[in-house]
């Protein structure tokens, strides 16, 4: 054999014993890092998980976290938006048609905000906005008033 080529195997040999070398390290690691001391062979029992640490800025744990915080405080605000709507139509004046007289109450979550009335006649139309608070005024409201802030109130029961 020649000399080169027991050079290539010797080369050869040697990267492979290397190589074996780096696996046997990190099987080693590994299970130490299993173990909670050296020398202690591992228990068959799961170990508690340990507690996560505090997310690095940046990472997209941190950004989640972020956004969870985010969407409760919005959640919050939406609560005490005018988000809820009902609207009742009606003939305020016998002599006109069409129902072009209207009550709306515009409320939030808790039942406060406002409902607003227009009363159309032949001649002119009127507007009217009295103050709802949980669901009721201290303002003498019409009929139709009533009948839009009930509607509210019967879908605030329903969805709670």
């Amino acid at each position: 054999m020649s000399s080169s080529l027991a050079g290539a195997f010797g080369i050869a040999a040697l990267f492979v014993a290397v190589l074996a070398l780096v696996f046997a390290i990190q099987a080693l690691r590994a299970h130490s890092g299993t173990s909670k001391s050296a020398g202690v062979a591992p228990s068959l029992a799961p170990e508690p998980e340990p507690q996560q640490p505090e997310a690095k800025p940046g990472t997209v744990r941190s950004e989640l976290r972020k956004l969870g915080k985010e969407i409760e405080v919005t959640r919050g605000e939406l609560r005490q938006t005018l988000q809820h709507l009902a609207v009742v139509r009606y003939d305020a004046f016998g002599d006109t048609g069409g129902k072009l007289s209207w009550s709306m109450a515009l409320l939030d979550d808790k039942g406060d905000g406002v409902v607003l009335t227009s009363i159309n006649s032949r001649a002119d139309a009127r507007t009217y906005a009295k103050e709802v608070r949980a669901f009721a005024s201290e303002a003498k409201l019409s009929p139709e008033e009533e009948e839009a802030i009930e509607t509210l109130r019967k879908e605030s029961e329903q969805t709670s």
